[in-house]
């Protein structure tokens, strides 16, 4: 994928196409009847379909942040959910009056999450992206903000040794709607090889490799900088498999060395965020985002005064360089291509 076909952050287009004009006869003026004919009867109105008062309770659980959707089915099939004081089942639907129990504790339930809030994370080689580790490895939970009644929810994952962006949200329905395959977002790789790559083992992998869960591929393939047997590359795939990068490129032959995630739909990594730190998106930054999603009238809760002033502290603190990092990002790493 070249630079210049690249989007800019945080920028899809938008419909413009501008209404119709009004007729002659003014706003809110009746036609007026053709000579001869007598005029046409008001239409009825078609009755509004109400919402209906249940819902999947996977979806109510990932609204109350508690974890996406994917996450809150394992729960249900793992016996963690209960509804009044029953086992919960996938495919049950519960109402506002239902008594939901999450690992023994009630849930408090939301009609719609307070404030959607998005960061993006500048994840560090070394961290996993559990919430806890039996070996006692830093999670990339440890470095978020705090959030009072919520938690936030990982958009995808990225292993333990690979680095770079990753994206945190309260809502478990937009963190699902950014992972589903449906939403079909490409996800840009910066990948360095060892080992030869001709044009040949290229186009096999645009072409697609059978892996052991199913023909994969790139969309596309860049050469980055370096030169001999290590050589950086630019890669973009369209789903979120495990280890998907990884795996398409051993299946050549050749060793992936360092893998970092620069690209996420339409977002990329801001300059003045480093390795181990964190940055919440905006107003318009979300709304955008939602609209990457597939969500269309996004509807945006506007931020408060507070937390404006407290969004631009922290965006002022890591433009001076002097923003809190992870201690796994303190590590000396090999550095990347500075277009990275």
């Amino acid at each position: 994928m070249s630079k210049s076909k690249r989007p800019g952050p945080f920028g899809p287009s938008s419909n413009t196409s501008k209404p119709a004009a009004p007729g002659k006869s003014g706003r809110g003026a009746p036609p007026k009847a053709a000579k001869g004919k007598a005029p046409a009867a008001p239409r009825e109105k078609k009755p509004v379909a109400e919402a209906p008062l249940d819902e999947k309770l996977q979806k109510v659980l990932a609204r109350s942040g508690l974890g996406s959707r994917r996450e809150m089915e394992r729960a249900i099939e793992a016996g963690l959910v209960k509804v009044n004081d029953r086992p919960a089942h996938l495919g049950d639907r519960v109402t506002p009056d239902d008594a939901i129990f999450f690992k023994g504790e009630r849930v408090q339930v939301r009609t719609q999450v307070s404030r959607q809030r998005v960061i993006l994370y500048n994840k560090p080689e070394g961290e996993i992206c559990s919430r806890q580790d039996p070996e006692g490895r830093r999670t990339v939970f440890e470095n978020l903000p705090a959030l009072q009644g919520e938690r936030w929810i990982s958009v995808g994952r990225l292993d333990y040794n690979t680095s770079g962006l990753l994206l945190f949200t309260n809502d478990g329905e937009l963190a699902n709607k950014l992972m589903h395959p449906s939403s079909v977002i490409d996800r840009e790789y910066l990948v360095r090889i060892q080992g030869a790559v001709d044009d040949e083992m290229k186009r096999q992998l645009v072409e697609g490799v059978l892996l052991d869960d199913g023909v994969a591929r790139f969309t596309d393939i860049v050469e980055g900088a370096g030169e001999g047997r290590n050589r950086w590359f630019y890669c973009v795939v369209m789903e979120g498999r495990n280890r998907e990068v990884r795996r398409l490129w051993e299946s050549q032959g050749v060793k992936v060395s360092r893998l970092k995630r620069v690209r996420y739909g339409n977002i990329f990594i801001p300059s003045h965020v480093r390795v181990g730190q964190w940055i919440e998106l905006n107003d318009k930054e979300i709304r955008d985002l939602l609209l990457t999603a597939g969500i269309e009238r996004p509807k945006v809760s506007r931020l408060t005064p507070d937390e404006r002033k407290r969004m631009e502290r922290q965006e002022k603190r890591l433009r001076a360089g002097v923003g809190k990092r992870s201690p796994a990002a303190k590590q000396k790493k090999p550095r990347a291509p500075k277009d990275s």
